[in-house]
């Protein structure tokens, strides 16, 4: 019994399809997808794809980076924001527990919104529809 350059012995003729796994690791949709996990995953993975050299020469992959760092970076100094905007109420007597109380639904509404936004790009991205957003899309374009 012969064998092909595969290595797999002809039974009756049939030579079985070479390998289908992409050379180069994960598929771009699923890396980029991976950029998008909530918070601080995404600012991990992002960075590693910016560092691991089949990734970092691909456009699309750093756009998605790009765009997760600067995503997370904007949720980041949000989160400052709204904490010093606590402290700030927090000293005023008469609406300092109303003024905190506020804050605590905004802040839910906000990082739930946040939450709802990373998902959605993971989505988006892994089903390869490219998504720029406002402002932070801009510049990891810039970027990439």
């Amino acid at each position: 019994m012969g064998s092909n350059p595969g290595g797999y012995p002809n039974q009756g003729g049939y030579n079985p399809p070479p390998s289908s796994a992409p050379s180069s690791g994960l598929d771009d949709n699923l890396a980029g997808a991976l950029c998008y996990m909530p918070f601080l995953l995404g600012l991990v993975a992002s960075i590693v794809f910016l560092v691991l050299e089949p990734y970092s020469k691909n456009r699309l992959i750093r756009f998605h980076a790009f765009q997760s760092i600067f995503l997370t970076v904007a949720a980041v100094i949000l989160g400052i924001a709204l904490s010093i905007l606590g402290t700030i109420l927090g000293l005023v007597p008469v609406i300092g527990w109303i003024g905190g109380l506020l804050l605590v639904l905004v802040s839910l509404v906000i990082w739930g919104g946040a939450f709802v936004l990373y998902l959605f790009m993971m989505y988006k991205t892994y089903n390869n529809q490219r998504v720029v957003l406002p402002v932070v899309g801009a510049q990891a374009e810039k970027q990439a």
